[in-house]
Parts: C-alpha cells; structure tokens; sequence
C-alpha cells in the first residue's frame, strides 16, 4: 500500500490487527516507554497513544516492530526498491536482465521529490515544550526524539540533489537548553549533515536545519538507511513509500517535508554548542553528557491531528533491529559488489552492532603457498574498515569462504565455532592502535578513543572444541567461578576491575596459572563480572565480550609474546570483559514505573493480554 501519510499506516495497522489503541492518559516520563519495551519483547503489535500527559498530540511506536510488520508496511513496493539499489550499484547489470529494468522504473518516477504547493504540515504551529516529551529512561538528560529525520542542504549546492537526511537524536529539553528556543542534535562530523555544517563553519554562516518527525513510514527508514553513492535520501524515501517526497520552503527559506506531521525548522550557528546527553541508547548502556551541536528553533509546524513518531532505543534487539534486518534485506548485495572478494558482511545486532563484525571472504592465494592461511581476507578486512559506517567496527573477524561454502554469518555461535576451530592465535591478530572508535563507545578511556583488532582464519581445522565444562582447570586467587558458554569458550567471573595495572598482573599470574594445566579445546577465554550470566546464551555472550572491551588494552593470551612489533599467544586468548570504572552505565528500569505501568495490563484496561 502507498501511504499518504502516517494516519493511513496507523488504520492500514490496526485494521491488519498489527496496532493497539491505548486510551488512558500515560506520562511520557518513562511510562511510555516501558509499555513499547514490554509490548516489543513479547512480540507485540505497534502502539498508538491517544493520551499523552502534558501534550496534545498522540503518539505512536513499535510501528516498525517486527521484520514481518517493516515488510508488510512496504509490502507493495519492496521488489521494486531492490531491483532499483541493484542498477544503482551494478548499472550493467540492467542490460544483463532488461526485466529487472522495467520492474524498477515505476520505483524510479516515484523517487523523483516534487516541490508542491500544498503542504498539509502547515496547519497548526506548536512550540517544543507541547509536544509528547517522552523521557526513555531513568538518567536519560530529559525528552528526546529517537524516529527524527534531520534535513540539511550543501550551502556551496543548495537544493534537494546534494542535500542530507539522517536519523540523528534530537534531545527537546533539560541540560542547559533554553526551553522552547534551543535544542540539541547529536551527530559525528564525518556524518553527511558534518560535511554541510563544516562548510558552514569555514564560511561563518548559519546551517539550516529541519527536522521532520511522522510522515509515511518510508520517510524515517529513508533516514536510516546506508545507501549507494548518488542514491539521495528523498529519493529512496519516495521510491519505498510508492509516492514522491513532497516539499517546499517556508518563508524563512528551511526546507519543508510537506507530508510529515511535524516539522521544526531553525539553524545551527557556528560553534554553537551545549551539553547532550546522557541518553540510553543501543549499546545497551547510557551515551553520556558530552558538546554537541545546539540548534536554535524557528517554527515547529504540524498537520491537523498530528501523530508523533518515536521508538525506544536500549540493549538489542530492539525496534532498530527490524530496521536493520530489512536494511540488510535491501542492501545484502550492495556491500560484497563494492569490496573485491567480499561474500558477506554481518554487524551483529546482539553485539550493539558497531563493536563486532562478522565477515566471509574469498582467499584465493593458498595455492601458491604450502600452508593455507589469511592472506586475501587481510586485504578484504582493512578495505572493510574503511568502507562507510562499518570503519566503526572495534572487532573484525573474517573467515574464508573456500574452507567452508555454506557457512552463514548470521549463525553467529556456529561462526564463531568455525573461526575457533582454525584460529592461530600467534599469527591471526592484526591490531589498530590510537585509533578512532564510535562515539557510542565507552570501552576506550576516552570519547571516540580506541582500538580494533582483526581476526582472520583460514585453513584447515587445527583443534577440536572442548564441548563440556573444563572442571578439572584450577583458578588462581582473585578468579571465583567458570562456565562453558559454548564449544571452546569459557567465561571466568573476576574481582571487580580496579585499573589496568593490576589488572594485567591478575591477568599474568591467570595466565601463568592456566599455563600448566590442560587447556586441549579452549581456545577463549573471557573474564567478566557474572560467568552465569555471560555464559547463558550467545547474545549475552557478545554482548558482555564485544562491548565491555577495547582489544588494545583488554586482550591477553596463554603464552604471550610480542615479536618485530607483532604481538601474539600459543594459548587460548584472554579477553578482559569485566565492567571498567570509566564505562557508561547499563541502562535499568525503574521499578516504580514498572509497577504503574503493570496496572495497564489488568482487565479492564487496554493492554489486558498483552506483554
């Protein structure tokens, strides 16, 4: 179906029996949110808020839920998109297939934006304080918009053809924010909205800024989506959504998304910056309080009876991951097609997907050596980390293709499995040190500061996994408990993390302790705060290992050595996942709100049944 507008979604949901009306009046401060995690974890439908306390609008979420709901929402347009990403990134492949041509062109008239007149959005004008201030969770620095879609245009090309659209946090109040003229917006410079603020800046001139909240549904996953070179935003947006991206100006000259159901525009002058943050977000933990950009508001527009769009972000899966489940769905093929010898690439949700990435590539050197070993996949991995958003990755593993053909990426313990099974832990760590990481990223000791580390395996099978808990191994003072979390890797639990010195002379005498012991069929082991809980399941797994660590600091090995700069182990690796005083906090619930929100899941209320 080709919606209009976000009301159209909304009926086409609930009339599908995918969407809840919730009619008692909920706060926004942590009520909302809790009720669309419930509601998100069991499965549940999307939710429409028809009370929202303090604010006139409704409000809906878990809109995009479920894998099934984001494919039924574009369900009429889906083939047409993909046949279109596909010329776009391999042209030639039109003349090979004509049928994939003429499938894509009524998905290529409707990616062209057409500026209109006739701009529903303008109806009502509001101010920041009147809109739903949902507040995520408990140390959350105040209200955020977590489905935005930031617009901003190249001042040396202005006009929708260079322009950007991008789903950059939007925090509405609290901190030192002057309520309702400023905001905040949460970017990284070498973002496309950076680009244009940093020319900006070299000119000494306002940035317009719009942001654009609801619309059809296509227009936020627009923002979201990673898209082949010269494919715009607007342009993919009106292609998934069957409809043309309908804009104009307002008189102050920001651009307008005349379909969307709120629209703030305003300006972001040079240097302007205040506290933002913190905010829980999809590592799991809280993002916290740092400078970023301050944009000073003009207008907030909104159609008649506007629906406010939001999602709730924390540790996956979460609502983002069905985002990133069909984004993988549409662009699975673009990634390989750019980087030679690539088949697949994976950031793994369970892991925050930045910190680890699973990769499968093509090692086609082994039959002029005696020994096979990673020698293509290195090449394949470094031009991975500088390819777009995945130079974010902090952990790296690749395997080769030829040792195994039907090996899934996103069959993520039996990948592991295979990397483990032929890993050489003296030759197939490949380290970037002093280097950049996410800013979402608190495992280095300062922001945007970290490592990543590559591990490569290719040949064949050098050991056989232990598949039973290791009870025979005796621990050394300061390390209580261990257990297996699946074939060759044990979790040991710890003292409490103090500081690096110590840490590697625990780590040392661990090392020194195991050294001695039997160790055929463990090829990792990683130290941690709860062995039960890192070991329950392998999304707990990657979690605690791959966020809690910055490989340069929090790696360690049986038999350790470092050789002409190369640093290695004969033994099992040692990874250090213990929580570090200067992480982020993990992101708990408050259990006073949990115990009002329970009250909407009795009879005689709207969620009876559900969560």
């Amino acid at each position: 179906m080709h919606y209009k507008s976000l009301e159209e979604a909304v009926i086409d949901l609930e009339k599908h029996g995918q969407l809840i009306r919730i009619k008692e009046e909920v706060d926004p401060k942590l009520e909302m949110s809790s009720i669309h995690l419930r509601l998100h974890q069991s499965g549940g439908p999307a939710i429409l808020f028809e009370n929202v306390k303090g604010s006139p609008f409704r409000a809906v979420s878990n809109l995009y839920g479920t894998i099934d709901r984001s494919r039924f929402l574009f369900r009429k347009t889906l083939s047409v998109v993909d046949s279109l990403v596909r010329i776009k990134t391999d042209p030639a492949a039109a003349v090979k297939q004509p049928f994939k041509l003429l499938q894509a062109i009524p998905g290529a008239m409707s990616a062209l934006p057409m500026k209109s007149r006739f701009s529903p959005v303008k109806y009502g004008n509001t101010t920041i304080d009147k809109l739903p201030q949902i507040i995520h969770w408990p140390d959350d620095g105040g209200p955020f918009v977590t489905l935005p879609q930031v617009y901003t245009e190249d001042i040396e090309n202005p006009g929708v053809a260079k322009s950007n659209l991008g789903m950059y946090r939007v925090q509405l109040g609290g901190n030192d924010y002057i309520s309702p003229s400023e905001i905040g917006l949460h970017y990284q410079l070498h973002r496309g909205i950076g680009v244009h603020q940093s020319k900006c800046k070299e000119k000494n001139v306002p940035m317009k800024v719009s942001v654009f909240i609801g619309g059809p549904p296509s227009h936020a996953f627009a923002a979201v989506m990673p898209l082949p070179e010269g494919l715009s935003e607007l342009s993919f947006a009106g292609a998934l959504g069957g409809r043309r991206f309908r804009y104009c100006y307002d008189v102050q000259g920001n651009f307008i998304s005349n379909d969307a159901d709120f629209v703030i525009t305003g300006e972001v002058l040079p240097g302007d910056v205040k506290p933002e943050g913190p905010f829980g977000d999809h590592l799991g933990y809280y993002s916290l309080k740092h400078l970023f950009p301050l944009m000073k508001v003009k207008q907030v527009y909104h159609k008649k009876n506007a629906i406010w769009a939001f999602t709730v972000v924390g540790r996956p899966p979460q609502e983002d991951t069905a985002f990133g489940n069909l984004i993988h769905e549409i662009t699975g093929p673009v990634v390989p097609a750019s980087i030679p010898g690539l088949h697949d690439v994976h950031a793994v949700d369970a892991a925050g997907v930045h910190p680890l990435l699973l990769a499968i590539g093509s090692e086609r050197y082994t039959p002029f050596i005696n020994e096979r070993k990673p020698q293509e996949i290195l090449t394949i991995a470094n031009h991975i980390l500088g390819f777009g958003q995945m130079s974010l990755a902090k952990y790296l593993f690749i395997a080769a293709k030829e040792d195994n053909p039907q090996l899934n990426i996103h069959h993520v313990q039996d990948y592991f499995t295979h990397i483990l099974e032929r890993i050489d832990w003296s030759r197939d760590l490949h380290f970037h040190t002093n280097t950049s990481i996410d800013t979402l990223d608190y495992s280095g000791e300062s922001l945007n500061s970290g490592s990543k580390v590559v591990i490569a395996a290719a040949g064949d099978i050098k050991r056989k996994l232990l598949a039973h808990k290791p009870t025979h191994l005796i621990l050394p003072k300061g390390f209580h408990h261990l257990e297996l979390a699946f074939p060759g890797v044990v979790c040991v639990s710890g003292d409490t993390f103090t500081g690096y010195e110590l840490a590697t002379q625990q780590i040392g005498l661990l090392s020194n302790a195991l050294a001695g012991q039997d160790l055929n069929g463990i090829a990792l082991i990683v130290l941690c705060d709860d062995h039960n809980f890192c070991a329950k399941n392998i999304n707990n797994f990657v979690w605690i290992t791959f966020t809690r660590s910055n490989p340069s600091h929090d790696i360690y090995g049986v038999g350790s050595f470092t050789k002409y700069k190369h640093w290695g182990c004969e033994g099992p690796l040692i990874i250090d996942a213990r929580k570090k005083p200067f992480h982020a906090p993990d992101l708990i619930l408050d259990p006073e709100v949990e115990k009002r929100v329970d009250k909407l899941f009795t009879k005689g209320h709207s969620l009876f049944g559900l969560g």
